[in-house]
């Protein structure tokens, strides 16, 4: 009989089946790489990266980490959650509000139809 991993797992158990799913979506964007691309390189249906990319806590850890090596060869799971590859930092960095200065009277003048 098959058993829901949703329906026997602490609700801490679930936020962190989501985290790995949201950190191995943002690593795969962060290297721009198609899900469909990494599904196919670690041998997994692309409904399979689908449910990985959404915390389903039902997949076997191979699946998940098969797919973390797909995106990110040589990168581990300690390394994914403590966010340690270049491509999430710079993903990050891109994503923050950049600071905009104030236009000068001069710049305000010349805009002034």
């Amino acid at each position: 009989m098959k058993v829901s991993q949703s329906a026997t797992l602490s609700t801490k158990q679930l936020d962190e089946c989501a985290r790995i799913g949201v950190l191995l979506a943002r690593l795969r964007v962060a290297r721009k790489v198609k899900q469909t691309d990494a599904a196919l390189r670690a041998g997994l249906s692309r409904n399979t990266a689908y449910r990985l990319e959404k915390g389903d806590p039902g997949l076997a850890i191979g699946q998940v980490l098969r797919y973390l090596e797909a995106i990110a060869p040589g990168c581990t799971l300690l390394d994914l959650l403590l966010e340690k590859d270049p491509a999430l930092r710079a993903l990050a960095s891109r994503e923050q509000t950049k600071r905009v200065r104030d236009l000068t009277a001069a710049e305000l003048k010349a805009l002034d139809f």
